[in-house]
């Protein structure tokens, strides 16, 4: 009985270490990617990446890094004909590279003062040495549009295109729309140029190509124009060739809203007393700033009880302009300043219940209301120029109106 147990016991064993066998299988580690950057392999170096932080310095970075026999000040000097030491600046990236022995020697030193930007402190030799690299740019172009469902900004956003396209849009039609007056369901359509860095890291919008906004139930286009190759200033216009850009600026302040107008009876919500009010009340958060709507030369700057800090603007023999309310004038008297050139900030000064710039216009030495007049307007294209700017549009064109269905 005894032989028959342990006769079982050991055909147990060898099934299970069979069993055990078949079950073993074979790994294969897969390599590790290799990142390579600024032309480094990583995968070859000890990696610390950090930013500038106040009080440091290019000498204050590495003396810590066991550079051996080789002095902050030597080095410096070694590399000061292609890389300036002192240009660092705060919150900008770094990068080092060290050795991968125990020594954890710096080999490498990398500063980007901007996306594209990066400078190479190569410390392998007896000699640094530095050198200046620019990423390689590439450019995609992009057509968005539909019918606006919220604000210019947060449609541009939706749409994965950085803000600062709308400050660039909004400045092209400042002549001809209120984007707060654009309303959910006006039709829309952008083409333009996006930056990449490397292929794949999104820097901006490059050029703004062509655009459409529907405004009061028309349609206002905008299309680049270069008149003048040799001087290679270009300027909008619509789709008929007639300048986008007026002699005034539709309002002193971007992204504003209009929180009283021009009137010969309006409660005073500070002196509680019926009195007429000869501007425009723009709200506004304090600090924004206020632009004059013309080209022209700074009458008056000062302070009154009544209009707090404020500046006055004389456009030329037939029109001013006046800014009240300001938190500060950036201005001075006798100063030019040029159209949209900001002179000053918003505030509450004087006789104000809140933040705003209250905008006064002046014809021919009368008080008038700016939003009825019909301001004169810029030069249209005309003769050849007309005809080359028509040809150059035309496909623009039927792309934007393909994209609003127009």
């Amino acid at each position: 009985m005894k032989k028959a147990f342990v006769i079982i016991i050991v055909l147990f064993s060898i099934f299970s270490c069979n069993k055990t066998d078949e079950k073993v299988e074979t790994k294969i580690s897969k390599p590790k990617l290799k990142k390579v950057e600024f032309g480094f392999n990583y995968a070859d170096f000890n990696v610390i990446q950090d930013t500038i932080k106040k009080g440091d310095s290019f000498g204050s970075i590495i003396q810590n890094q066991n550079i051996g026999d080789k002095q902050v000040f030597d080095l410096v000097e070694q590399v000061k004909d292609s890389f300036n030491v002192r240009t660092i600046r705060y919150g900008k990236p770094y990068t080092i590279l060290r050795s991968k022995n125990k020594t954890n020697k710096l080999e490498v030193f990398i500063y980007q003062p901007d996306a594209l930007t990066y400078y190479v402190v190569d410390v392998r030799d007896s000699i640094a040495k530095a050198y200046k690299k620019i990423k390689p740019v590439s450019f995609k172009r992009k057509i968005i549009g539909g019918v606006l469902k919220s604000s210019l900004s947060e449609t541009l956003g939706n749409e994965s295109v950085e803000t600062a396209l709308a400050n660039r849009i909004t400045k092209v039609f400042s002549w001809s729309i209120d984007f707060f007056k654009l309303k959910k369901g006006d039709r829309y359509g952008l083409i333009f140029t996006e930056r990449f860095i490397n292929g794949k890291t999104y820097d901006g919008v490059e050029d703004l190509e062509a655009a459409f906004f529907e405004y009061k139930g028309k349609i206002a286009y905008a299309f680049p124009f270069e008149k003048d190759s040799l001087s290679g200033k270009v300027e909008y216009y619509d789709d008929q060739g007639k300048t986008l850009k007026n002699f005034f600026l539709k309002t002193p302040i971007k992204f504003s809203r209009i929180t009283s107008r021009f009137t010969m009876n309006r409660f005073h919500p500070v002196q509680h007393t019926w009195k007429a009010h000869k501007g425009t009340d723009y709200a506004a958060p304090r600090g924004t700033p206020i632009s004059t709507t013309a080209s022209g030369v700074v009458e008056a700057t000062g302070y009154t009880a009544g209009n707090g800090n404020f500046v006055k603007v004389k456009h030329n023999g037939t029109y001013s302009t006046q800014y009240l309310h300001m938190s500060k004038i950036l201005v001075r008297r006798g100063q030019r300043v040029t159209q949209g050139q900001t002179i000053g900030l918003v505030g509450s000064t004087g006789l104000a219940s809140g933040p705003h710039v209250c905008y006064r216009f002046w014809k021919n030495g009368v008080q008038v209301d700016a939003l009825r007049l019909n301001l004169p307007t810029g030069e249209s294209l005309t003769g050849n120029d007309r005809t080359r700017f028509l040809n150059q549009i035309e496909p623009l064109k039927k792309e934007l109106d393909s994209i609003g269905n127009l």
